[in-house]
């Protein structure tokens, strides 16, 4: 055991507390819980906003993906920060002038519709426990992996921690702390690589072979998945094999083979429709995650939002260079990650895999579990905030101005339970691909929704009501099916596992053609509604 690795921990959720309880002080009404009174600077709010959207899926889920797929999956970090880019382009200062405070407020300000309104308010629940979803199970693997006790626990302690720092403090007390939780996990991916790329030169082993004294860290079963020679002996699809806590890891010919050319190359485990439609869900999906735009309406302008905008950029860019070079360096010191199937572990395990169990192995080890426990937080705690200010305004009350901060509160119960209870069941899922699910849903969906309702004076609500229903639709069809259904094989799971090539296009087309149907349903005074999306604050008289 680890014995820096419970004191970390431990700080980590103190400080998280400690900040929080700092930022309870400033929340005091509705406003300040739900959008920190619209006064965060672009600074504070580009850390804020990077450190609640670079999630358990970025901070270990990337990393594990790499480790298993090689350079097809480079489009998850490219995606998730290129995302940025459209939203910058096309969204984030019309949005803040909107004056809304969540996404159904929007769509009823946009397109007067109270039904939009609560169809809107279905999505964003869906796709903030969908995304709640990997967070908590990233803590409960994390806990099981540094410390071997229950996944459970590491899921229900990150729940409720995430859930009294939201109940307490809102958006005003979170805003401080994912802006901390940003740097932390920063500094726990960058110092260690640094250290793993210098003994990786030291050692000069060829990346193919598992180094000297690679162990299974305890006793194992392995179930192989395609035929393969591991130690010399050739293997069997379905055939178990035993290892011991300390037997060395044996070289696998599939392993070696895919560090080679397929693993290097694209083209591998993912055909070119599922690509795309991987570039579409995470490059459009961004602008329609419901804990990401909450946050553009927390800035005092447009102006405001687009330079926080382009700051979040920056940062996230710098982010996800490191969980790449976690994946490659995986291949060399945990290739048993490979054969238990355990790859999301990898960030966790490589510097004492690589370093050894002295001192400053443990060391970067417990820094990197420390920021793997920050991720959770930040990315929780924003998420809970847009879902239960949706509770919030919408099932509870008729809009924020009739509800009380003790109403608030108990919004944020009420959207954190589904998602802890799930956890409990959902445990074997890739991390990313997971979250990539939940941006197929968002970019089929609320893209369409934001890029015409700010873009074209067309859109109607019966229109865009039809383009959620089943653009979105088919892609929340989709994602059910990929998580609770029975395995797919060939052109289908495809099809199915990476849907936004097609519901994408599909939830535009139906919303552009459902309002030139309905174009007498088009708003009367969307004239001056557009003027208020698109004129600077300083012409407003």
């Amino acid at each position: 055991m680890n014995p820096y690795l419970v004191p970390g921990l431990i700080l980590v959720i103190l400080v998280t507390v400690g900040i929080g309880a700092y930022g309870l002080r400033f929340a005091r009404t509705t406003s300040d819980f739900l959008v920190a009174s619209r006064s965060v600077s672009p600074s504070w709010n580009a850390a804020a906003i990077s450190g609640e959207y670079l999630s358990a899926a970025s901070f270990l889920g990337v990393a594990g993906l790499i480790l298993r797929y090689g350079v097809d999956v480079l489009w998850y970090p490219v995606g998730f920060a290129a995302g940025y880019l459209a939203l910058l382009l096309f969204v984030a200062a019309p949005l803040r002038r909107s004056g809304a405070f969540t996404l159904p407020d929007f769509c009823q300000l946009r397109l007067r519709s109270r039904r939009l309104r609560q169809l809107a308010s279905i999505f964003v629940v869906f796709i903030g426990w969908l995304y709640l979803l990997p967070q908590l199970q990233g803590a409960g693997l994390t806990f099981t992996t540094v410390s071997g006790g229950s996944y459970v626990w590491g899921a229900l302690l990150v729940g409720v921690v995430v859930t009294a720092n939201v109940a307490l403090g809102g958006m005003r007390a979170i805003t401080f702390v994912q802006a901390f939780q940003y740097w932390l996990k920063l500094t726990a991916l960058a110092v260690p690589v640094i250290f793993l790329a210098l003994q990786w030169q030291h050692d000069g082993r060829p990346a193919v072979n598992p180094p000297a004294g690679a162990v299974f860290p305890a006793a194992t079963t392995v179930v192989i998945e395609k035929e393969a020679v591991v130690g010399g002996v050739t293997v069997q699809p379905g055939q178990e094999l035993r290892f011991e806590a300390g037997d060395p890891v044996p070289v696998v010919s599939t392993v070696d083979a895919q560090f080679g050319a397929d693993w290097l190359l694209p083209g591998g485990d993912f055909s070119l429709f599922a690509t795309y439609s991987l570039i579409l869900a995470t490059f459009l999906g961004t602008m329609g995650l419901p804990h990401v735009l909450v946050r553009f309406y927390t800035n005092p302008d447009g102006a405001s939002a687009r330079r926080t905008t382009l700051v979040v950029l920056a940062l996230v860019g710098l982010f996800y260079l490191f969980p790449t070079l976690y994946g490659v360096l995986g291949r060399i010191y945990t290739p048993q990650l490979l054969m238990t199937g355990r790859t999301d572990a990898v960030v966790l395990m490589l510097p004492e895999a690589a370093l050894g169990g002295g001192h400053l192995g443990r060391l970067l080890g417990a820094l990197v579990t420390a920021g793997a426990l920050a991720a959770f937080l930040s990315t929780s705690s924003g998420l809970l905030t847009s879902v239960a200010g949706v509770v919030f305004t919408d099932v509870l009350h008729a809009d924020h101005r009739s509800g009380s901060v003790r109403d608030f509160r108990l919004a944020t119960v009420l959207a954190a339970g589904v998602p802890v209870l799930l956890s409990l069941y959902v445990s074997n899922m890739d991390v990313s691909r997971v979250v990539g699910l939940a941006f197929a849903v968002a970019a089929s969906s609320f893209c369409p929704l934001l890029v015409l309702g700010i873009w074209w004076r067309g859109l109607t609500d019966w229109g865009a009501a039809a383009g959620i229903l089943i653009g979105g639709g088919a892609s929340m069809v989709a994602v059910l099916v990929t998580v609770l259904g029975a395995p797919l094989d060939g052109w289908m799971a495809d099809f199915i596992a990476q849907p936004a090539a097609w519901t994408v296009p599909l939830a535009f087309l139906v919303m552009i053609v459902g309002s030139l149907l309905t174009s007498r349903r088009v708003p009367h005074d969307v004239g001056a509604t557009m003027l208020r999306l698109h004129a600077p604050e300083s012409l407003r008289i």
